[in-house]
Order: C-alpha cells, then structure tokens, then sequence
C-alpha cells in the first residue's frame, strides 16, 4: 500500500499523513462505492493510450456533460495520432469549439506529431517520457500511466486534492508534495485503475466544492471535515 508514513497530528512541515489501518479503510469503502455508483463515460471503454489522451486534455478545465459529444466528434475526425498530426492549427482549433482553452488542440495535435515522429506513434508508457512531451504535467502522465497503459500511477487533480484534503485533514490547506506522496500510499497496486477513476468520480458528484453530499458520504465516519462541512451539505 506504499511507504511507511505514520500517524500523527497534522503538523506545519505537513510530514505527517494517516496510517495504514485507515488508508485501507478509506481505500475500501471508495472502491465499493465506486462498484454501485461509477459513470458509463465513453473513454472508459477503451485502453487506447491515444482515445486516452484525449479524454485527459479535453476535460482539463471543462465539464464531463460538454466533453462526451466532443470527444466523440474529435475521434470521429481524428481516430488515430497519424490523422491528428496532420492536422493543421486552424483544423484542430475549429473541431476543438466550444469547449474553450484553445491552446489545449495546438498542445494535442503537437504530441501527436512528436509522438509519430520520435516514439514511432506509441504514445510513450513511462513517466519520464510522458512529461518529456509539451504540454503533458505529473496528472496526464499518472492518467495515461494508470488508465492506458495498466501501470498504478498517482493523480492529483481538483477533485482528488479536494476528496484527500477532506476527508484525511479536515480541509487544512496541504501542500501539493504531501499529496502526491498520499495519493501514491493509498493506491492499489492490484486496482490501480477503477481506485484513480473513483476518486475523480467521488470527487465530482459526491465530496463537491460547494454542496457536498455529506448525508449520503460513505466516508463520513472517517472524515475530518464532516463535523463542518455538514451544516452546509446537500442530501
């Protein structure tokens, strides 16, 4: 389940991060709630490292219900990294409307052109090449690690930061290395995959940034945060 990090109270190097017994149960209980309660989407249909891709740099900054018609068309147009390193600037930014953050096309298409110029069109399955390309960072990699090439990787994205802040340190302000480095303590080595896509999902429907669904959290019992956050928490 990781390192050895020991219980503590939270303290202002931020070293201290909980231990196994309650990792194990915040691994548990995330991973069966994700059994009865996780979302169809499209690009959890597939291992394809490029359909990956995609998914990961259309949802930077844009919501699931706007990516699903995009990703579709985008694949449609583009079923493969040899078709979108064709493409030209002004093609990719015209089929990328209205999802926004323009650079992110220009960003796609040019990994795809390194990729098919420098990888032979493999998208790469380690981490130090990953963010060896423009434009992928320590998220995408951990996403394509896990999710396309069966490797447990770590996240930390908004969502993941938010559920592990909650429910672990009562929503105390923790710097982004302790996370990183609890994220990768509480990963599954065997259930690597549906662990990461859980903890986005939970994230995104139940521990939410304004209304969290506290009545209805699985974690409650264990959270940090739940005696405040409740007083403002939807059903």
């Amino acid at each position: 389940m990781g390192v050895g990090f020991v219980e503590g109270p939270f303290s202002a190097s931020g070293e201290f991060v909980p231990a196994m017994t309650r990792r194990k149960t915040f691994v548990r209980r995330l991973l069966r709630w994700y059994a009865r309660n996780h979302r169809p989407l499209p690009w959890r249909r597939t291992r394809d490292p490029y359909r990956v891709l995609v998914s990961e740099m259309m949802l930077q900054q844009t919501q699931v219900s706007r990516v699903i018609p995009k990703y579709r068309e985008f694949l449609r147009t583009y079923p493969s990294l040899e078709a979108l390193a064709r493409a030209t600037t002004r093609e990719v930014r015209e089929i990328w409307h209205p999802l926004g953050y323009n650079i992110r096309p220009v960003r796609l298409r040019d990994i795809a052109r390194t990729v098919v110029r420098k990888h032979g069109g493999r998208v790469p399955d380690t981490r130090e090449e990953l963010m060896g390309l423009t434009g992928i960072g320590a998220y995408t990699a951990g996403a394509l690690l896990t999710f396309a090439h069966g490797k447990p990787a770590p996240i930390l994205d908004t969502n993941v930061r938010r559920v592990l802040r909650r429910v672990l340190y009562g929503d105390r302000p923790i710097a982004d290395r302790v996370l990183w480095r609890v994220a990768g303590a509480l990963l599954p080595q065997n259930n690597g995959y549906n662990f990461n896509q859980a903890l986005m999902d939970f994230g995104a429907t139940v521990c939410t940034a304004r209304a969290p669904r506290c009545p209805a959290c699985p974690m409650r019992g264990i959270c940090s945060a739940y005696p405040r956050l409740r007083g403002r928490a939807r059903a």
